[in-house]
């Protein structure tokens, strides 16, 4: 909203440009944080419906609601999950289009006020590079290996 406000005024310095600018790239990182956390609530809702949908529609079912476990059937949770994927989905295409728009804005603006952007790109993607190669996670033996 601030962004917004500041964009309707002309900024008075370059500092004042800048500011701006990393607001808007600020605002535009926090549409994509939330268009993958929601692509991700999806593929779990699609994991949950594959899961189910072979089942006995009579057959209990447990759901989560508000933090409270609840009883089901596969018959009334079944609707309820894709009615909740949908509405993702639709979130999903409303940030999407959002998101084109900030792009447009920052394009716009970029041009208006000459911004270049330089990065020292061939020091920092090797270092970032040798991070996700040394960082292998967690591996685990044979199941009784230890025993």
């Amino acid at each position: 909203m601030a962004t917004s406000e500041s964009c309707s005024k002309e900024p008075t310095n370059e500092q004042a440009v800048t500011n701006i600018y990393g607001a808007m790239r600020a605002d535009m990182n926090q549409i994509y944080s939330k268009i993958t956390e929601l692509e991700m609530e999806v593929s779990e809702h699609s994991l949950v419906m594959n899961a189910i949908k072979p089942l006995d529609p009579s057959r209990r079912c447990y759901r989560m609601i508000g933090g409270v476990l609840v009883e089901r059937t596969v018959k009334e949770v079944l609707p309820a999950v894709q009615r909740n994927k949908e509405g993702l989905e639709e979130v999903i295409s409303k940030l999407n289009e959002a998101l084109e728009k900030k792009k447009k804005e920052i394009t716009e603006f970029e041009a208006k006020y000459k911004i270049r952007i330089t990065r020292g790109d061939g020091a920092m993607k090797d270092e970032s590079g040798k991070k996700e190669g040394t960082a292998q996670g967690v591996l685990v033996g044979p199941a009784g290996a230890n025993e």
